[in-house]
């Protein structure tokens, strides 16, 4: 399997390039130069699986030529041995919606689900063994602490984590700056998401920097967290049992509703997939009018999506222009230029043939957490919550599955405020986040990170 960048397709890349680069030359991201397209028969035979076996068959489509098939199944199999959930997800009826939990990993959140994956892979492919990687990550609240969990104590890698510094939820952070070896850095950048995601990418693009600290990434950015989130659509499909299946995901960057997009590439029946945003709604603009134009942030009750700049969309992108890598880097460098770019009309009716965005405003978002919960008895997490109302705002679509992202306890305070009822953390977590936090303030700016993160390997 080789890989190319959406910018540049004459360059060629392995899986293990893709899997430690994180982002490709010149800013692009990487995609596979094939994708597996599943008979019936094949889903038929898939079907059968329990998840970490379906994991192992799809993921293998992508890095067959690093991993044997067995290796691959005794990595994912030591990945979930943290989770609660013994099929890794759990789908349940909420009234008439279909909720994909995903988050009974470690740190609660549905990027558990790759990351623990990705933390094992380092150990595999990293080739020299007596170097160190350090691997930097921007965070709006989940990442960090997913990422953080799958690589502690971790021998030759140390963990750079951005988060905005007061604009994630006081359980978030408390995840994330409480659990962690001598490996992990936390830092709290004087900004937004999207400011920490630039610092990112502007590091990844200093080749000179780049090379020297040995660097590697684990946001979305990054192939191998698609490639592990493609496998809980297959699940849920199955799991119905239906004809055709569509998706509500709430999203900000638009990797894990990307990932859908790939699994429906793959041949799984996706009819439709719905996009849930907040009140920083690039894409539901750009969906619905091709305009895509990043605005400021604002915050919101739903901090995990207060995003402007959602960096998967650039590989939906590269599909929606015809695979035509020039017509992509045209529209990221007048991006970069001008602050926008607009789609034309065939390219916006193409996007929409497999996409729908909705938005939900702070209000609509409190006020479905508490109807689900007087229905239901069922609480429910404020992303998953812009999930359930982009359904109740979407006609002539059946099968929907709602994909909950996080445990409701990160936002205890938007769950107080709507339901009148405090959570108590799961045990697992009671003793981490009574402990002192330990994380560094820093400017918005990529020269102080840069030198931040020389103090601390020298």
């Amino acid at each position: 399997m080789n890989y190319f960048s959406t910018r540049d397709k004459s360059l060629k890349f392995s899986f293990k390039d893709v899997f430690l680069r994180g982002l490709a030359p010149g800013g692009g991201l990487f995609l596979p130069s094939e994708i597996k397209r599943y008979t019936k028969n094949d889903l038929k035979r898939l079907s059968q699986f329990n998840y970490k076996k379906l994991a192992t068959e799809i993921i293998f489509n992508f890095c067959s030529n690093e991993i044997s098939k067995d290796e691959l199944s005794y990595l994912i199999d030591n990945s979930y041995k943290s989770f609660k959930e013994n099929e890794v997800v759990k789908l349940k009826k909420i009234g008439e919606i279909n909720l994909l939990e995903l988050y009974h990993g470690p740190t609660l959140a549905f990027k558990d689900i790759a990351m623990q994956i990705i933390g094992n892979m380092y150990d595999y492919l990293q080739v020299a063994k007596n170097k160190t990687v350090n691997i930097v990550v921007a965070t709006s609240g989940d990442t960090g602490s997913a990422a953080i969990a799958a690589l502690s104590n971790r021998k030759n890698i140390n963990l750079f984590v951005l988060h905005p510094h007061n604009k994630i939820s006081n359980t978030q952070r408390k995840i994330m700056t409480t659990i962690g070896g001598g490996n992990i850095f936390n830092v709290a950048i004087e900004g937004s998401f999207d400011d920490c995601q630039k610092i990112v990418k502007d590091l990844f693009n200093e080749n000179e920097f780049r090379t020297k600290i040995n660097m590697s990434g684990v946001n979305s950015i990054n192939w191998a967290r698609i490639v592990c989130q493609i496998v809980y659509y297959f699940y849920s499909y199955f799991k119905l049992k239906e004809e055709s299946i569509s998706f509500s995901v709430p999203t900000g960057n638009f990797g894990d509703i990307y990932a859908g997009y790939v699994a429906k590439k793959m041949g799984l029946p996706i009819k439709k997939l719905i996009v849930a945003t907040n009140k920083n709604d690039i894409l539901q603009r750009v969906i619905n009018t091709g305009e895509y134009k990043p605005g400021r942030v604002q915050p919101s009750i739903t901090p995990s999506m207060d995003i402007q700049v959602a960096s998967n969309f650039e590989r939906l992108l590269f599909y929606i222009v015809d695979e035509n890598d020039d017509n992509v880097s045209s529209l990221m460098e007048e991006l970069s230029s001008k602050g926008s770019f607009n789609l034309q009309k065939k390219e916006i009716e193409k996007m929409k043939k497999d996409f729908e965005s909705i938005k939900i405003t702070d209000e609509e978002t409190q006020n479905i957490i508490n109807k689900v919960f007087k229905d239901h008895q069922f609480i429910i997490d404020p992303h998953t919550a812009t999930g359930f109302g982009a359904v109740s705002k979407i006609k002539n679509l059946e099968n929907i599955v709602v994909l909950g992202t996080a445990h409701p306890y990160k936002f205890n305070d938007t769950i107080k405020k709507a339901t009148g009822k405090n959570l108590e953390a799961p045990e697992h977590l009671k003793m981490n986040i009574n402990e002192k936090e330990k994380f560094d303030i820093i400017s918005n700016s990529t020269s102080e990170v840069k030198n931040y993160i020389l103090s601390k390997i020298q």
